[in-house]
């Protein structure tokens, strides 16, 4: 195992690769994930395990989290940077000094990334609590990997799930890995995340995300990690795009997607309605509406967003179990970044449900 004392007393050895996250409905990087490399062959999981052996852990991955947090500011338009942290090491010293580095996280996801059982879930809540104060967004890797990562999902309702690659591999020949897959998607649609597949590497495992409706993907089919924030190529845009079109994107939503003001939460005078009341981070808090038969402008929560390709009817079948106080306000449609893409009415999508 290589010796990481060296290492840290040189951090430019330490260098970054990013990998871009590609939005399936809109054929665009939506984001990338942050990749630490080393001197010599090998490869960082090595080296992670080489520094954990040393009691060094927490001191190799804050540097290459304070690297990574330093690129934010070059991360292009409408993207956003996912960065990974050992849940066990978050509440140390070296990790929280690392994410001190920059105090507004927005734009940033912390990604989970640990295949063992979190001790304290309550406390591992707490600390993911703090970051999204913040602005950060939090993911998750490897779900459903095993019970412990069903248990996280339901405890720190992450906004991001990141697909096992175990369930992403093959996924086009295996209907059991695609039936699992739906599962998992769908259980993420049900605490409003965003289901992310890794690790796409043939034309087969990305028509079945694409047929399912499964937002976001990553993997050497879509980009390799590179020393910058590239583009999707020409060639990926094109590949990715028929492969929607043929997943038949007209029976999403998108097709269905009303614009929509949008007005500061804390604006006097928030407008006409319909609008979106946005937060301080540009994130959907509330809608303001108005009654149909005394034209009385109130405001309501938002009770449910889903992305451009979510499937009408599973949309209508989410929008009409809400409460009864919610069941037919509009429905708030965002892109991964949390951006407002518009409205869809509940009359829409019953009209559109009944016409398929």
């Amino acid at each position: 195992m290589p010796d990481c004392r060296p290492l840290l007393a040189d951090p430019d050895d330490l260098t970054l690769l990013f990998q871009p996250i590609v939005d399936l409905a809109a054929a665009r990087v939506a984001g990338y994930e942050v990749l630490s490399r080393f001197p010599g062959t090998a490869g960082p999981d090595v080296w992670f395990a080489a520094a954990a052996e040393c009691g060094l852990a927490a001191e190799l991955e804050a540097l290459a989290i304070v690297k990574a947090l330093a690129t934010v500011p070059r991360l292009p338009d409408n993207t956003f940077l996912t960065v990974n942290v050992s849940p066990h090491l978050l509440g140390t010293a070296p990790i929280q000094e690392a994410l001190a580095t920059r105090p507004d996280l927005q734009r940033v996801a912390i990604e989970l990334t640990e295949h063992t059982p979190v001790d304290d879930l309550a406390q591992l809540h707490r600390q993911t609590e703090e970051l999204r104060a913040r602005g950060a967004l939090i993911a998750l890797d490897d779900a459903g990997s095993g019970y412990s990562g069903l248990q996280q999902m339901a405890a720190l309702r992450p906004q991001l799930v990141k697909l096992d690659r175990a369930l992403v591999s093959h996924v086009d020949t295996d209907p059991v890995r695609t039936a699992l897959a739906e599962m998992v998607g769908e259980f993420a649609g049900r605490i409003d995340a965003w289901l992310l597949a890794e690790g796409i590497e043939t034309v087969g495992e990305l028509a079945v995300f694409a047929r399912l409706g499964v937002p976001l993907a990553q993997g050497w089919l879509l980009g390799r990690p590179a020393p910058d924030f590239l583009p999707l190529s020409a060639e990926a845009t094109r590949l990715v795009r028929a492969q929607v079109a043929r997943a038949r994107l007209t029976e999403s939503v998108a097709s269905l997607l009303r614009p929509v003001r949008q007005s500061d939460i804390t604006a006097k005078h928030p407008g006409v309605p319909p609008a979106v009341l946005v937060g301080g981070l540009g994130e959907p808090v509330g809608l303001l509406l108005a009654d149909p038969r005394t034209a009385e402008v109130y405001t309501a929560p938002v009770s449910l967003r889903v992305h451009p390709s979510a499937g009408i009817e599973e949309t209508l079948q989410r929008a009409l179990t809400r409460p009864p106080a919610q069941r037919f306000d509009p429905v708030v449609c965002t892109d991964p970044t949390g951006n407002v893409l518009g409205l869809l009415r509940i009359e829409d999508l019953a009209s559109a449900g009944s016409a398929r």
